[in-house]
């Protein structure tokens, strides 16, 4: 089984802020499969919230309240996003101006191809009864080496707050902030992008029959739980 892309990708991105901040986290939907079930819940007591970005607890923005009561789903649902593809990406530490600056150097360009591979990647694997590079040949390795290099013009920054909450560590109570960012994209627009890299690494690879097939079921459901 070849290697997967992602984490070695995402950990080199996250290089410039690693001694800063404590960890991120990149949340989105995943079916009901047993794939990463821990994207999908998200474990905040509301009780240990001190502050908001945007004041208390009560005033924090629709989709942060959806998404640390329910999970990333619960955004989805919402009907700011009901036609989009939510992203939320989470990094904290205890330097609310450190984490201020990587809310501003996270880009579209740069950083939002990387979300939707592993999201892409993750669809995949939910499709192949094996793993992925048994059940697609060669198409998977150059469908994800082509999801990595693909832009997504119309993906947005759209918002973003943070929630400052009681911890406890070796010397007694403490603070720390979490930040959240959202993005988004329309699904009609990723949609079209992804179909057309299927199409794309189709015309790249020699499949056997069955690799043949298996790709061709993938086309036809791939945005089925996506």
């Amino acid at each position: 089984m070849k290697k997967k892309y992602s984490a070695a990708v995402l950990s080199i991105a996250l290089i410039f802020f690693s001694c800063a901040v404590k960890k991120t986290v990149n949340t989105f939907p995943v079916p009901d499969s047993g794939i990463s079930p821990n994207e999908n819940s998200v474990i905040i007591e509301i009780g240990s919230i001190l502050e908001t970005r945007n004041g208390t607890a009560a005033q924090m923005p629709p989709w942060l309240r959806s998404y640390l009561g329910s999970g990333i789903n619960a955004v989805e649902k919402l009907d700011p996003y009901g036609g989009k593809y939510t992203f939320i990406v989470s990094n904290e530490g205890d330097n609310d101006t450190v984490l201020e600056k990587w809310i501003e150097h996270y880009t579209v360009a740069h950083d939002f191809p990387m979300l939707a591979a592993d999201r892409i990647e993750k669809r995949m694997y939910l499709t192949a009864s094996l793993y992925p590079d048994d059940e697609y040949g060669a198409f998977f390795e150059a469908m994800m080496q082509n999801v990595y290099k693909t832009e997504y013009p119309e993906a947005l920054k759209e918002d973003y707050s943070w929630i400052k909450i009681k911890t406890e560590n070796e010397d007694g109570p403490a603070v720390k902030y979490i930040f959240y960012l959202l993005m988004t994209i329309e699904k009609n627009a990723m949609q079209v992008i992804i179909k057309n890299m299927i199409a794309k690494t189709s015309e790249t690879v020699t499949l056997t029959k069955n690799q043949s097939n298996a790709v061709k079921k993938l086309r036809n459901t791939f945005f089925e739980g996506f």
